[in-house]
């Protein structure tokens, strides 16, 4: 063998690197520091809640991963599922008295990946009690500038419904089900004729594919107000039409979404067996309902406000990226 020649090997067409380099590494670090120097500073504690547990989130939209645990106490195995969100565990921790708490963990998605998505990802989430959302909006601000190292970023806030009128000329409580198909079809979109979606369904397809994109080009854009239809876990606002919810885009990609807390265990049971029944006439799994949650809420959920923030997506806008895997260690693509 000729000096300096390389020897063949097996792992020759196997690309093994991390997506991120190290300087994407070192500005993620940086971020992380800065983000805990914050809350620390402004009297937010830090805490860690199980990634894994026995319930989880029922939302249609958003499917979980599962696995099972065989082992001591659970003779015939259990059903987990990874955490989509920590939320229902900060709450109990919200009714145990923790005070204001935030909380920088992975969570996981089934059936999302791609430039935005990566099913296991980093999420940001915390809690202000006795906030409202104008008062929770302003610090989201702060913190997504921080993150994003634009200490002038703009700010604009719109409604829900103003935004579809202002960019469709649609009126979303007066317009029907089957009118937006139609508006759907009209405008291109793929596949809009043969799809079966309820009103919500249709309404989410237009914002995705024909407001979303330019919202926030130059600023943070707060989306507020959504249907009370889409409330999640938020409450619904005075006009019982519309939910104290926001999200936040930046040059066309949610960051993040926040709700005034629903506090009402008999509201939030109810919420989670329409998601089930929901899920059930779908084709999906119904989730198993966290009635520990629930017990919380009984026992006492302090009036808060709260926020989830996707730091992979912050990471890609500050860098320059235009897909989430530049950003990670090893996205699924490299696992």
């Amino acid at each position: 063998m000729s000096a300096g020649s390389k020897t063949s090997s097996l792992y020759d067409d196997i690309d093994w690197r991390p997506g991120a380099d190290i300087t994407a590494l070192r500005v993620r670090a940086a971020v992380l520091a800065g983000l805990r120097a914050y809350f620390a500073e402004h009297g937010v504690l830090e805490v860690e809640t199980p990634l894994l547990c026995r319930s989880g989130g029922t939302d249609p939209q958003i499917e979980p991963l599962r696995t099972r645990f065989n082992g001591p106490g659970f003779a015939d195995g259990v059903e987990l599922y990874l955490q989509t969100s920590p939320e229902f565990a900060m709450k109990r921790l919200l009714a145990a008295g923790s005070g204001p708490i935030y909380q920088i963990c992975k969570a996981f998605r089934d059936g999302e990946a791609g430039r935005l998505h990566n099913p296991e990802f980093t999420m940001l989430e915390w809690y202000r009690s006795a906030f409202d959302l104008v008062q929770l909006m302003d610090e989201v601000a702060a913190v997504l500038r921080l993150a994003l190292a634009a200490p002038t970023l703009a700010v604009e806030h719109v409604s829900y419904a103003e935004s579809f009128e202002r960019d469709l000329g649609i009126d979303i409580f007066g317009i029907t089900a089957s009118a937006l198909q139609a508006f759907a079809v009209d405008h291109d979109l793929i596949g809009a004729a043969q799809l079966e979606l309820d009103k919500d369904g249709w309404l989410d397809l237009l914002m995705s594919h024909l407001i979303q994109p330019a919202l926030g080009k130059d600023c943070l854009c707060f989306v507020t107000d959504y249907p009370a239809s889409q409330a999640a876990l938020a409450r619904l606002n005075p006009d019982g039409r519309t939910a104290a919810r926001f999200e936040v885009f930046h040059q066309g990609i949610e960051l993040a979404n926040g709700f005034h807390e629903l506090t009402d265990a008999g509201e939030q049971a109810a919420r989670f067996e329409a998601d089930n029944c929901k899920r059930k006439s779908e084709g999906q799994h119904p989730i198993v309902v966290d009635r520990q949650l629930l017990a919380a809420m009984e026992a006492g959920l302090p009036d808060c406000a709260g926020v989830a923030v996707g730091l992979d997506r912050l990471l890609m806008l500050r860098l320059g990226f235009d897909d989430i895997d530049a950003v990670l260690g090893f996205s699924l693509s490299r696992t």
